[in-house]
């Protein structure tokens, strides 16, 4: 069966069965291995995608399922041009990647909650990352980059290929910060 649906802002049509994973169409059919597959259950994170600007598991949502559907993954955060998303950039600044493999999950499921939410508190960060597993433990780390994203100067552009972002309006100091 077929299934159209956009990745990324590009139209694209599989041919595969409709209750493939929507994780293994991103990573084998489309080639785009920046989604990773974690624990294969939605516990972990690190398949987060958007659907319709909506983060979500990609590896328990069936490829039917986005039958007309918008679909972004970590390759499609950063603009045409090349810059990064503002979420990718908080992420360096605040050197959040130890062993880096949830990083795409984490940082998927942080746009979309900034998408959403432009001043998080403490409480809705972590209520948005939650069943975002880190295993180097670097969830103190990851608090203070959503911090850190400048939405306004973001031109609320916080997903789907942003246009421009203003380098200087997102903090460039890295602080150490206590993960116990």
């Amino acid at each position: 069966m077929s299934t159209t649906f956009r990745v990324n802002g590009v139209q694209q049509t599989v041919d595969v069965d409709p209750s493939k994973p929507l994780l293994w169409v991103i990573r084998e059919q489309l080639a785009l291995t920046g989604t990773k597959f974690g624990c294969g259950i939605a516990q972990c994170g690190a398949c987060t995608v958007h659907i319709d600007g909506q983060a979500i598991r990609s590896c328990v949502t069936p490829i039917s399922s986005v039958e007309g559907r918008d679909v972004t993954t970590i390759e499609g955060l950063s603009s045409q041009s090349g810059e990064l998303h503002p979420v990718q950039q908080a992420w360096i600044d605040h050197q959040v990647p130890q062993c880096g493999y949830c990083q795409s999950g984490q940082i998927m499921s942080a746009s979309a909650l900034l998408a959403s939410n432009p001043n998080p508190t403490d409480a809705d960060i972590d209520a948005a990352m939650q069943g975002n597993i880190c295993r180097c433990g670097m969830y103190g780390r990851i608090r203070n980059a959503i911090k850190a994203v400048d939405v306004a100067s973001s031109e609320d552009k916080l997903f789907y290929n942003v246009a421009s972002v203003d380098s200087e309006s997102v903090t460039n100091s890295a602080e150490e910060v206590d993960h116990g």
